[in-house]
């Protein structure tokens, strides 16, 4: 199956659809049945994919796409993160801790809290 984000003003997801591959045999071919399926004509579709192959990130509702990058990017969660350019994936300014136990961010400290 292909799935593909429609972009709203300023390249935002608004959703994501799965066409067939039989019908998505090309990005143009998948773009052209959901114009004709909904009635759209100069909606913008862009194919996306579960494992990153397209576009670095699978997009989701709330996702951008950046044409430059030629890729989705989630939401920036905080204002201290910046994005990794190779994965477009935002990162903390301090490294998740490795011991095994979950943690939160905590902005104001910049630092990782453990949660129970």
């Amino acid at each position: 199956m292909a799935h593909f984000a429609k972009l709203g003003i300023g390249n935002i997801v608004e959703r994501v659809e799965v066409v067939h591959n039989n019908i998505a045999t090309t990005e143009q071919a998948g773009i052209d049945f959901l114009r004709d399926l909904y009635k759209e004509k100069y909606a913008v579709w862009k194919q996306t994919s579960y494992n990153g192959n397209i576009r670095k990130n699978f997009a989701s509702v709330g996702y951008k796409y950046d044409q430059t990058r030629d890729a989705f990017i989630p939401p920036k969660p905080y204002l201290s993160w910046t994005l990794n350019e190779t994965t477009c994936q935002w990162q903390a300014p301090v490294a998740y801790p490795t011991d095994g136990q979950s943690y939160k961010w905590n902005e104001t400290n910049q630092t990782w809290e453990a949660t129970e």
